[in-house]
């Protein structure tokens, strides 16, 4: 079954329409609630369907590609790419928390458990060539690292600790409120101790209590041959620091490729164009035109027409993720008319004119001769 007939749209759906049919669809599969022995499963296709769906870039290499696309393209994470813990992490971003076994609804907080660190941007601009073959960058970030003064616990380690009065050492405070969906109990993290369940004597001086300090970082960055603009590049753990000892998050880098003067990409074909005289296109010639890889000789052949196109099979882009396949180079023959000339060649162009006349002429009159003698049949 593919994503959509997972998540019950059209090929063609909006935004909207997927989003909404996953909002409907994950309240029917959570394993909170529905405890069928494939439930579990059916969420997490449900999940990974609605990741690639409404991801622009992710949707447009599926569309054309299917699932070896994605892996292709490197999106090999688990079932869901939205950096969330376990599966009642993706529910609760949506409708904010999960069902609990007693019928209620429960928002599930723990502050002190590991929680997984953001996600961050980084947009670059590399040229056309180096989208099409490939190149090793090195990019500097500013992102947010462990700090290791405290371990991250945002605590002065000389600093004595006592209970939290407000929450009672739990770090969370709780609400219950009656609605028409039924009752609902919002946790929260303590404001008194942030969540830690202990007032300290002091915090971090370093990281100000936080538990990661901000650094600016070099990093080098593979970006493979035939990516075009838009794609996105995951660099695993390099995203802000977790917290309480949580994973880091991911660096995610978008490229903008610049425009190439001499050739247009469609997917992996490259398009150009050359230009030949018109005695070159009525009678053939050899010319050489630019390709990725450099000059190449093509065959002009006698009685070219402007627009007409030479196929250069596999001078294309490189196949992202395929290191055997290319796509296609399609060349356009333009010819060119000249505007001044010669007097040799306008007295050349004019017994050329005569001759050509005089074939139509008698084409003409051929033709006509056949219309009389059909009449006289």
């Amino acid at each position: 079954m593919n994503y959509y007939e997972i998540l019950g749209v059209e090929k063609d759906a909006s935004a909207d329409d997927i989003k909404n049919a996953f909002r409907s669809r994950a309240r029917e599969l959570h394993p909170d609630v529905n405890k069928a022995p494939d439930a579990e499963e059916r969420f997490k296709e449900l999940g990974k369907a609605y990741d690639t769906l409404s991801d622009d870039e992710k949707r447009s290499l599926y569309d054309r590609y299917g699932e070896d696309g994605l892996r292709n393209a490197g999106y090999t994470s688990g079932p869901f790419d939205f950096g969330f813990g376990d599966i009642s992490d993706i529910f609760s971003s949506f409708f904010g928390g999960g069902f609990d076994f007693s019928g209620g609804y429960t928002q599930r907080v723990n502050p002190n458990a590991p929680q997984r660190g953001r996600d961050l941007r980084l947009d670059i601009e590399i040229s056309f060539e180096e989208a099409v073959f490939g190149v090793e960058k090195e990019v500097k970030i500013d992102h947010f690292e462990t700090c290791a003064e405290c371990n991250s616990t945002g605590i002065d380690k000389n600093s004595k600790e006592t209970v939290c009065k407000t929450c009672g050492g739990q770090g969370r405070v709780q609400q219950s409120a009656q609605t028409i969906l039924g009752s609902f109990t919002t946790v929260t993290t303590c404001p008194t101790c942030r969540g830690s369940g202990k007032n300290p004597g002091a915090y971090c001086k370093p990281c100000k209590g936080v538990g990661a300090v901000e650094r600016e970082k070099t990093i080098s960055v593979k970006i493979p041959h035939g990516v075009d603009n838009g794609s996105k590049i995951r660099v695993s753990g390099e995203g802000d620091a977790g917290k309480n000892g949580g994973p880091a998050g991911d660096l995610y880098i978008i490229l903008h490729v610049a425009q190439s003067k001499e050739f247009l990409r469609d997917g992996f074909d490259i398009y150009s164009t050359v230009t030949v005289s018109t005695p070159q296109a009525v009678l053939g010639d050899k010319v050489k035109v630019k390709t990725l890889e450099g000059e190449a000789e093509v065959q002009i052949a006698a009685g070219s027409q402007q627009g007409d196109k030479i196929t250069l099979k596999h001078f294309g882009v490189p196949v992202l993720g395929r290191n055997d396949q290319r796509g296609n180079h399609y060349v356009t023959i333009l010819i060119e008319v000249p505007k001044h000339l010669t007097d040799e060649e306008r007295n050349l162009y004019q017994k050329l004119f005569e001759i050509s006349k005089n074939k139509k002429n008698r084409e003409d009159g051929g033709i006509l001769d056949k219309i009389k003698n059909s009449f006289r049949g």
